[in-house]
């Protein structure tokens, strides 16, 4: 599995980039292939797509999308190929909230994504992701991984780490998180 290819772009097209990296072309499907440059070198996160017929490259430019593009692939009646016209039409974040807050109508407005498969992507991934700010809002990464791990949702820790004292220790913190999350 390819974790990032990174080279030049020697040529962009409606859904793909083909990049060079030491004299091989990778035709790379992506999300938005005009936000590239041609003759300008990207590191690209790649995610391979391997079928019995077919063995294809999709790729984006941060982390947190290729993420979000491999929760949406989880998710049951959702491919790839309705997968990234997601992400080509609608931010990363406002994804994530629509499917925090169950805006079905949000999600609708995306190619082939219907009722039904909205509503499988709320069932699936509601309260598993974070929006790409949160963490950075927080300032406290080792809080989080703390009761992330004591199995509370994502939602329910940003609402209680604006609360906790900073200046305590770890421990402090998580106590009085955890007080804060049973209330």
């Amino acid at each position: 599995m390819f974790e990032y290819i990174k080279g030049k772009i020697t040529d962009i097209e409606s859904n793909y980039i083909i990049i060079d990296n030491n004299n091989i072309g990778y035709k790379v499907y992506t999300a938005s292939p005009y936000s590239f440059n041609i003759d300008e070198e990207y590191k690209v996160y790649i995610y391979q797509h391997i079928r019995e017929d077919e063995n294809t490259l999709f790729g984006f430019k941060t982390n947190d999308d290729r993420d979000l593009f491999l929760k949406l692939i989880d998710v049951k009646g959702l491919g790839p190929k309705m997968a990234l016209p997601m992400l080509a039409t609608g931010s990363t974040n406002g994804i994530i909230d629509a499917i925090e807050r169950e805006n079905i109508l949000y999600l609708k407005k995306f190619p082939k994504i219907g009722d039904k498969v909205a509503r499988q992507i709320i069932l699936d991934l509601k309260g598993k992701l974070v929006l790409s700010n949160d963490v950075s809002e927080t300032n406290n990464d080792e809080l989080v991984d703390a009761l992330s791990s004591l199995g509370y949702k994502n939602v329910d820790i940003k609402r209680v780490i604006p609360k906790v004292d900073d200046n305590l220790t770890i421990e402090e913190q998580i106590k009085e998180a955890l007080k804060l999350l049973l209330k």
